[in-house]
């Protein structure tokens, strides 16, 4: 089970394996500001609270444009961080701006 928390909405939704936060989203209806789908804009930048463990590794793509400190801190890209398994997964939309 994943929740998503959008900008103005909040989802309990289930995880398909293979699918990044992102394309949930979309899926799902939940309101998710992104623009380029290659992790390059970081609009789709998103605090996973619980699950980490749940998603793929982080991509190259997070790791140009993310800072160290905000990968330890459990932020990712949502459309890099792909769902690997089924678990519990809490995400918040956290974007810059």
């Amino acid at each position: 089970m994943v929740l998503l928390n959008g900008r103005k909405i909040q989802k309990h939704v289930e995880g398909e394996s293979g699918l990044t936060v992102l394309d949930l989203a979309l899926k799902h209806e939940v309101d998710w500001g992104f623009a380029c789908t290659r992790g390059t804009c970081a609009r789709c930048r998103c605090l996973v609270t619980e699950g980490r463990e749940h998603l793929k590794e982080v991509t190259d793509a997070e790791w140009d444009r993310l800072e160290p400190e905000e990968l330890d801190a459990g932020y990712r890209l949502a459309c890099q961080a792909v769902i690997k398994e089924d678990g519990p997964v809490t995400i918040t939309h956290k974007p810059y701006f």
